[in-house]
């Protein structure tokens, strides 16, 4: 039998598809993400996050979610959390905005729950800090988390002291809270 001396073909393989989640997405889910709601409004998921997340554990590549959070209960926030914490791979990011809890936006919306969110929160999503500080919890997810804000309207303009002192001593100055969450 002869040889070939012709070389292998290589033939490439397709680039892996991300799972990007927008969880809460409404009508419009964040280009580039795919939408899951406990209302169809025409996205791909249909599905109440409340009985868990419908993705195997290690999964998603990335997660957002904007004034979605905040629609949850103390208990099911923490249910919430840890399942996030299951489904995403490490090193994923995801990105949580709600309100904050200074401004009247976070009181104003009646299906809001008790208690409105605040800067605190990332630091109970950390291991880390949640083992000297607050070991009575029932998290069990551990994230990197960091928190920036936007403001109200009426500060556009101003300059940054002054923007930062209304943030951090005015109530109706720190309009959201914008969490980035890394699953370590």
């Amino acid at each position: 039998m002869k040889k070939s001396k012709l070389a292998p073909i290589h033939v490439p393989t397709a680039e892996p598809v991300r799972l990007c989640i927008d969880i809460g997405s409404g009508k419009k889910p964040k280009a580039g993400f795919v939408g899951i709601d406990a209302i169809d409004f025409g996205q791909k998921y249909v599905h109440d996050v409340r009985m868990g997340l419908p993705f195997k554990a290690n999964t998603v590549d990335e997660v957002y979610s904007s004034h979605f959070v905040e629609h949850l209960t103390g208990t099911e926030r923490v249910a919430f959390f840890n399942d996030l914490y299951r489904v995403m791979k490490v090193g994923a990011v995801a990105t949580i905005v709600t309100p904050n809890w200074s401004h009247a936006c976070a009181y104003g919306d009646p299906t809001h729950q008790w208690p409105p969110m605040s800067s605190w929160y990332t630091l109970y999503l950390d291991k880390n800090w949640r083992d000297s500080q607050a070991p009575h919890v029932a998290y069990t997810c551990d994230f990197v988390g960091g928190i920036a804000g936007k403001w109200d309207a009426r500060l556009n303009g101003r300059d940054f002291e002054f923007t930062q002192a209304a943030m951090n001593n005015e109530t109706n100055a720190w309009l959201d809270l914008i969490c980035t969450l890394t699953k370590r």
